[in-house]
């Protein structure tokens, strides 16, 4: 580069002399030690281009090697996320049911204290009073069979206590042994989610560490194309003025010099704007079947700020928006627009972790770059029913959520659809 840009003012002050000399001297010959001066620069331009292809090659291929790396570690995350979700809804019911045995306990615990009570003080009469025998009844009654009936009595009201008060503690036994089954169960999935907390984090760093890789390795890849780029063009205006001297060694003496050609300037992307925010998430009013009736009342999949419009061209690729990207917090719950069945679960190059919903009739909605995917292949889901959280998987650097919006296998605006304008 440093040889080419040397070059350059001597290259335009020899065409400067070299037309100069042909308007008044017969001779041309003086052009030609230049020329090959300048094949020379350009073939040495040409190799480096050549090296530099080659670095770019190996570049691409340790970026094809992050970007698996980082597509394990996503992945991983998303596994351990879904993990950990199911942990919590196992720790609530775990929760609710130990709180249903408490109560349960403080019942019958409370009932066996009360027969107690009674039985503690039916006792305590009866060592005031003395409690008659059979023979005392009998020879106090006049008839014989009015105290044969009173001595039955009381054996049945005090077997009758005695196997009340044994069942009841049998039973608070027994929900005791449970309520500790159930403490200790719910210690156990504490643990657990701790121990899964702990491999997210380390998870995460791992990912963190990947992802930073990978984008050197693409601003790498973008610094080796701009030199590319710029050392063919300096190629190409180094192989213009070869041809340009070229040609003047070849004109016959006087002849007019030409202007240049202007060169266009290129233009710079426009930065993303926001254009649209969402607050409002799905719900499952419009339940049914007939995702068509939701035109006009869409709810959008997440609440945030839409940063481009369907068809636009993207900057980083140039190519259209085949949906939307609504920047969101990491971490915040992606809803299904409608009832479906969930058709992919899985990690895409591209798109990160990515679930798709088939809503029938030939409807379908996408949702990438997920942090984490919390439903499966096969799973129905209803609209606002959570499927998913908002990261940044698949190699983007700010956090949102990928949302398109697709008939018979082709996209259409979300926006057209969507209660957002």
């Amino acid at each position: 580069m440093r040889d080419y840009l040397r070059l350059w003012p001597e290259a335009s002050a020899l065409g400067l002399v070299l037309l100069c000399a042909l308007s008044l001297a017969p001779g041309i010959s003086v052009a030609a030690p230049k020329v090959e001066k300048s094949k020379a620069e350009l073939s040495e331009l040409h190799d480096k281009i050549e090296s530099l292809k080659k670095e770019l090659d190996d570049t691409k291929e340790a970026h094809a090697d992050a970007s698996d790396a980082l597509k394990e570690s996503e992945q991983a995350i998303s596994n351990t996320n879904r993990k950990l979700y199911e942990l919590q809804q196992q720790q609530q019911q775990t929760s609710t049911q130990l709180q249903a045995l408490q109560q349960q306990q403080n019942g019958v615990d409370s009932e066996l204290q009360k027969q107690q009570r009674m039985l503690s003080s039916q006792l305590y009469k009866q060592y005031l009073h003395g409690q008659p025998g059979y023979t005392q009844l009998f020879l106090q009654q006049e008839n014989p069979a009015e105290a044969a009936r009173q001595w039955q009595y009381y054996r049945y009201v005090a077997q009758a206590r005695a196997e009340l008060i044994s069942g009841m503690q049998r039973n608070l036994d027994k929900l005791t042994r449970l309520n500790e089954e159930t403490a200790a169960s719910l210690q156990k999935l504490t643990e657990l989610k701790a121990a899964q907390e702990a491999e997210r984090a380390a998870l995460q760093a791992q990912k963190n560490q990947r992802n930073k890789v990978l984008q050197s390795l693409a601003a790498k890849i973008n610094s080796q194309r701009g030199q590319i780029d710029k050392m063919k063009r300096d190629e190409q205006r180094l192989s213009q003025l070869v041809e340009k001297l070229a040609r003047l060694a070849a004109m016959p003496p006087k002849r007019k010099p030409q202007k240049p050609a202007a060169t266009d300037k290129a233009t710079t992307p426009s930065s993303p704007q926001v254009i649209a925010r969402n607050e409002d998430l799905p719900t499952n009013a419009f339940e049914g079947g007939n995702f068509a009736a939701l035109k006009g009342k869409l709810n959008l999949p997440v609440r945030g700020d839409i940063t481009n419009r369907f068809g636009s061209s993207r900057e980083d690729t140039g190519v259209s928006w085949k949906g939307l990207f609504i920047k969101s917090a990491e971490g915040s719950e992606v809803k299904s627009v409608a009832s479906g069945r969930v058709v992919f679960a899985d990690w895409l190059r591209g798109f990160g972790n990515l679930i798709i919903v088939d809503h029938g009739n030939s409807y379908m909605s996408l949702y990438g770059n997920n942090q984490a995917l919390l439903k499966q292949v096969g799973d129905t889901v209803k609209g606002g029913d959570t499927i998913a959280s908002v990261g940044n998987s698949g190699g983007n650097e700010a956090s949102g959520l990928y949302f398109e919006l697709r008939y018979q296998s082709k996209p259409f605006d979300p926006l057209s659809w969507s209660v957002v304008r």
